[in-house]
């Protein structure tokens, strides 16, 4: 489905949302609601789902002969949550050792913005980050830990505030070797 499809959709949609609601679309306030979640969404909020440039023109490096871990912390994330379209923000922490390249440092923050542009689980983000750096970059080993508060648990439902919510997916050698993984963990929390 081509851009101007997918946003005209959506901007219907939204339409039927305020008029199930009973809200006055005619009104200042609400006329241009349905073209402006459109456009947030099919740009912004979800453009992770169709836009594969960014994560495709990420430039690899040859490895320069590093054999160590390489700790990139707190990259902060917003992402909707799958089952009530409610948004879960964090951040997401990185440790990789790298195998036959390495990426600019900047790319990993656009790896975590791109896979968190999109309706998922928190376990679904933190896998995908995971298997991505393990295939694109041919890691010797991956760790990737994700922490999130969920809006659908904050103001839903439990209505647990401020609750966060931790997970990680480790690949290669931090699974198979225990005491890197051990280094890798305090490199986290150090």
């Amino acid at each position: 489905m081509d851009d101007e499809r997918r946003r005209s959709r959506i901007e219907g949609a939204v339409r039927d949302i305020l008029d199930a609601l009973e809200v006055d679309k005619g009104s200042e306030m609400y006329k241009n609601t349905p073209k402006r979640v459109a456009r947030m969404y099919a740009n912004e909020i979800f453009a992770g789902m169709h836009d594969t440039k960014e994560i495709s023109k990420i430039t690899l490096f040859k490895n320069p002969g590093y054999e160590d871990m390489l700790c990139t912390k707190g990259i902060p994330f917003y992402s909707m949550c799958a089952h009530h379209l409610l948004p879960m923000m964090g951040s997401v922490s990185i440790v990789y050792i790298p195998g036959d390249y390495i990426v600019g440092l900047s790319k990993l923050p656009r790896m975590v913005k791109h896979f968190s542009e999109r309706p998922q689980v928190q376990e679904e983000l933190t896998k995908d980050l995971a298997d991505f750096i393990q295939e694109r970059l041919k890691a010797k080993g991956v760790l990737v830990l994700v922490r999130a508060r969920h809006l659908c648990m904050e103001m839903r439902g439990a209505k647990a505030h401020g609750t966060e919510t931790i997970s990680s997916a480790i690949r290669g050698s931090f699974r198979s070797n225990p005491a890197t993984k051990e280094e890798a963990l305090n490199l986290l929390t150090h």
